[in-house]
């Protein structure tokens, strides 16, 4: 007996659908990722680094296929998206994930800072969604990762904040553009989700992270942190069809940190 392509998907929420996730190599990408395709899509990742790339993809399954490029290169950009039109034809599901950030007060701020962070959060997820949209017809959805940081002022962290309120912004702007053709634009807001980019991107150490968690757990009415799979979870929905009339919106998965 031949085992089924889809013996192994856990719901048939996005069957036959094509998903594109920037920044899908770990974290919340990576988490979102996995949870698409094991909902039945046929996902395709993008990162930066091509030996982390392949390790996502091996953890993904479900013949997932990465895609190395900087998303604010337009060069990459455009390789990325003739990929997908060439091997699949189309796009129903984009997340716009890739992003980063790293912690420095008003009076430390640098040009170079501020230009790498403007560089990728804000023009990489622009063209990202320009240039997804050819691919893209009616009942597609897109979902760009935001932050509760955008609304909450966190210290040492207004680069990161100013980029994320920028897409929120985007998202409102696209939702009345796309008027008309049926593609569905929302936001999803993480709370404190510990991911490596902690490590990697903010540059803390395990003791750090700790103290940061035992801080987050004292003041969210969830009295804990997040994990990526529940942004992931978030995020299909936002992309599914149980969202079929919401756009333009902002969705918090915070844990109550930023809405009390």
């Amino acid at each position: 007996m031949i085992d089924s392509p889809y013996s192994n998907i856990h719901s048939t929420k996005h069957l036959g659908r094509v998903a594109l996730v920037t920044g899908g190599s770990s974290g919340i990408g990576l988490a979102t990722a996995m949870r698409l395709a094991r909902e039945g899509a046929r996902v395709y990742v993008t990162g930066r680094r091509q030996a982390e790339l392949d390790r996502s993809v091996a953890e993904i399954g479900h013949d997932a296929k990465g895609l190395q490029g900087d998303i604010a290169s337009m060069a990459d950009l455009d390789r990325i998206f003739s990929a997908v039109a060439a091997d699949a034809g189309r796009l129903d599901i984009l997340f716009a994930n890739a992003g980063g950030g790293e912690f420095s007060p008003l009076g430390s701020i640098t040009e170079a800072q501020f230009d790498k962070y403007f560089n990728i959060n804000v023009k990489g997820t622009l063209f990202t969604v320009q240039k997804a949209l050819p691919l893209m017809s009616s009942g597609s959805a897109i979902v760009i990762n935001g932050s509760i940081a955008a609304i909450k002022g966190l210290p040492a962290f207004g680069i990161y904040a100013a980029t994320k309120a920028a897409l929120r912004s985007f998202a409102r702007t696209w939702a009345t553009d796309l008027k008309g053709r049926g593609i569905r634009v929302n936001v999803v807001a993480p709370g404190t989700v510990v991911t490596p980019a902690y490590k990697s991107e903010l540059g803390l150490d395990d003791a750090q992270i700790a103290e940061f968690v035992r801080q987050v757990a004292e003041i969210a009415p969830l009295g804990r942190t997040g994990t990526p799979d529940e942004i992931a979870k978030a995020v299909s929905f936002l992309a599914s069809d149980d969202a079929s009339f919401i756009t333009g919106t902002e969705l918090f998965v915070d844990g109550g940190q930023a809405q009390v």
